[in-house]
């Protein structure tokens, strides 16, 4: 059985390839970034997509029913590096939009993600906030679970996000998915950094000349081509575990975090195709000809690890299967 999706904060599509690599039918996605909305027509030409505030979608239903709907909300209000304000921010209050986007096309399930934080933040009580709101409001289970894509997606990058799981009218009884749900266990890391990066010369942009200030601090401490660095706004950072650092939105727009490899050519940042080799996207993925770097970089570091979500949608499938697939034998008789 295809169920469809209607993706929410769909980003460039990190949620929706892993879906539809889970053989599912993505059929609308809402998403607020111009540039954003860019690069997921460029890449998605099939589903509705509507580039707009969420807060102006005022009538779900007209988007289109769905099974499952999926939603990347904004993570800044939860995230370390933010302001701690979760729902007191007007960002964090986008959960809201999710959970009225439930309410109103009530999908067989979901698929929430944010950052690892969320499950700490405020010493759990936003957390628990979110958790009422879908077990006592809305009647969804709630599977909340971290996962590691270095662990759990057979990508050399250290990134933990939390995914939060629930399948219609099994919040108290009738659980059959809830029960059925298995989290995606641990998988061995195969994929090696440099099976993601390109061997030939890049672009002249991407490499620090040695008239760069930065040039000595990184000369001297970038002697392995078997890892990748950061710039750490006053040094630098080797990350010693054989797999690249968590990509972040501000990665190339002048902040710190910004991977560094060194290859034949001298020192220089991942490209941005790199940097979407690293969250799992396929080679076939591009961004727009004429887009900047700076927007692709952000892009990428807000992006999802689509094998992980790909685990995560064949298990919701699977489990989908088994409650409404059965019911449909049972009314066949």
């Amino acid at each position: 059985m295809s169920y469809t999706v209607g993706s929410l904060f769909a980003g460039i599509g990190g949620i929706c390839l892993g879906f539809k690599l889970a053989k599912c039918d993505v059929i609308w996605a809402n998403e607020y970034n111009s540039k954003a909305c860019e690069t997921y027509a460029f890449n998605f030409p099939k589903p509705k997509l509507y580039c707009d505030d969420i807060h102006n979608l005022d009538k779900p239903k007209d988007l289109g029913q769905v099974d499952i709907i999926t939603s990347g909300f904004p993570c800044q209000a939860f995230s370390v590096a933010g302001y701690r304000k979760g729902f007191k921010d007007h960002r964090g209050n986008l959960f809201f939009e999710t959970a009225r986007f439930i309410d109103e096309l009530k999908p067989k399930a979901f698929l929430l993600e944010n950052v690892k934080n969320l499950n700490g933040h405020d010493n759990g009580n936003t957390i628990k906030v979110i958790e009422k709101t879908i077990t006592e409001e809305l009647g969804y289970s709630f599977i909340p679970f971290i996962l590691n894509s270095k662990k759990h997606g057979n990508i050399p990058q250290t990134r933990e996000r939390i995914y939060m799981v629930g399948f219609k009218d099994e919040s108290s009884k009738n659980t059959l998915c809830s029960d059925n749900f298995n989290t995606p266990n641990e998988i061995p890391l195969k994929t090696k950094i440099r099976d993601l990066i390109d061997s030939e010369r890049q672009n002249e942009k991407f490499y620090y000349g040695k008239d760069h200030n930065y040039f000595p601090l990184l000369e001297e401490a970038m002697k392995s081509s078997e890892t990748v660095y950061q710039w750490r706004r006053h040094y630098v950072r080797e990350n010693k575990s054989n797999v690249c650092p968590t990509l972040t939105a501000n990665m190339g727009t002048g902040g710190h975090n910004v991977p560094l490899i060194t290859d034949d050519y001298g020192i220089r940042k991942l490209t941005p195709k790199e940097c979407s080799r690293f969250q799992g996207f396929p080679e076939d993925f591009e961004f727009p000809t004429e887009m900047a770097n700076s927007h692709c970089y952000k892009q990428t570091g807000n992006s999802v690890v689509v094998p992980v979500i790909k685990r995560i949608a064949s298990e919701i499938v699977r489990v989908l299967d088994i409650k409404y697939n059965t019911q449909l034998e049972f009314d066949s008789f």
